[in-house]
Parts: C-alpha cells; structure tokens; sequence
C-alpha cells in the first residue's frame, strides 16, 4: 500500500446534499425547498390519479353511456376450419375435449368455449364443450360427427 493508492473508507464522503428544514443557518430552513403554500408544500401530499390541477378531470369530463351487464358471459369461439385444421395435423384424432383444447392452447383453462361454423369439418369428431352455434352443431352431425354441450 502505498500513498498513491489511499481512498477514504465506503459511504464516508460524499454525503446526500444537504439536510431540509433544519433552520435558516442550514441553507435550507424555513420552506425546506418546498416553495411557499400550495398543496405540494405540505406533509402527506400525494397526487390522486388524474388529478388536473383543480381543473375538471377528462374522466369526469367524458360523458358516460351504455350499460354493462354483470353477469355477462364470455365464450372464447374457436371455428370449425381451426379443429380440422388440428385433425390434419395429426394434433386431434376423434374426440375433442375442453382438456385437449387447453393442452394445445386454443383456449384458457378457466374461458367458455363455443365451437362456431365457420370453416367445413370433414373429420367424425365427438366434441365436447360448453356452447354450439346451429350451424356448427348441424355441420358436425353432417360430418358424422358429435356435438355434446357440458
């Protein structure tokens, strides 16, 4: 060790600027750098989301209209040209469960699912989900096919 390679010891200089509010000697007493009066001078002040100043908040602004059922139920639709799509692919054979859909992701582990008509099915499939639509459910039984709502 040699005087060319001296340091001071970890956290000893450098100290975080100067301390607020400890009188008018220190530099930064009185306001402690907050300015004078106004909300953002005082203790506990935080800005509530979308706060604009005390002017009207664009959500209070921006009319509202509509109506949102609650219980509302969402499927998740999956095409009949996407399952013979699968059966091509040798993903699917003949039975087609909500289990094999989530495996393969098409759908969520907690969505409704729907099996919509779009698409022709040549497959036999025995499918087994929540909803049909008519022409989904007629093309399935065309095609020799099962349609089996849970």
């Amino acid at each position: 060790m040699g005087l060319n390679n001296l340091q001071p010891a970890e956290g000893s200089v450098n100290r975080d600027g100067k301390r607020l509010g400890r009188g008018q000697g220190s530099g930064k007493g009185g306001t402690a750098a907050r300015g004078h009066k106004g909300a953002k001078s005082r203790s506990g002040y935080s800005k509530k989301i979308g706060f604009e100043g005390g002017q009207m908040p664009l959500q209070r602004r921006v009319p509202k209209f509509g109506f949102t059922n609650i219980n509302r139920k969402e499927y998740q639709g999956i095409n009949l040209e996407k399952l013979q799509e699968l059966v091509d692919n040798k993903i699917l054979t003949n039975e087609v469960s909500l289990d094999l859909l989530i495996e393969n992701g098409l759908v969520g582990k907690n969505d409704l699912v729907k099996i919509l008509g779009n698409g022709e099915l040549k497959a036999p499939l025995k499918i087994s989900v929540h909803k049909f639509t008519a022409s989904a459910k007629a093309a399935i039984e065309a095609a020799g096919g099962e349609a089996i709502s849970l």
